[in-house]
């Protein structure tokens, strides 16, 4: 389960996606100020209006945090509803003729090496000075 979890959290962060946010514009000025709120938020590559009354936003692009974006529209325009969350749907050509490159043979993948445990070496210990403290235990001393 834990696998997966970081699969979503792996898709919703670095894939392209779209966000509908639902925003109550009711004049142009909010209008303006929703769209250069959402075009503002980091990663986001395009913002178009749709809905049948133009009250909603489809935020497309990269990396976006869709709760980042609910928040600020809610405090810069007002009641804001995250209406959905998802992947961009690819347009595939339809019926495209075979290319050359398909004769060609299908390049080898070389693995990456990464060595993710290195360590440096350390500097190494500290450096202990000898030296020599003056004997008390004289040989020729009389008294004992």
């Amino acid at each position: 389960m834990a696998k997966v979890a970081s699969i979503n959290l792996y898709n919703s962060l670095f894939l392209q996606q779209n966000i509908v946010v639902k925003v109550a514009m009711f004049d142009a000025k909010k209008t303006r100020k929703a769209m250069k709120i959402a075009v503002g938020v980091s990663g986001v590559e395009s913002a178009a209006l749709i809905g049948s009354n133009k009250d909603q936003i489809k935020v497309t692009g990269e990396g976006i945090d869709s709760v980042e974006l609910a928040m600020l529209l809610r405090k810069g325009v007002g009641c804001t509803e995250l209406v959905s969350v998802g992947p961009v749907e690819e347009k595939k050509p339809a019926a495209a003729p075979a290319t050359p490159a398909a004769s060609q043979p299908p390049a080898t993948v070389v693995p990456l090496e990464v060595y993710p445990h290195h360590h440096y070496s350390s500097y190494g210990g500290p450096y202990y000075h000898v030296y020599e403290t003056p004997s008390n235990d004289d040989p020729s001393c009389t008294i004992m």
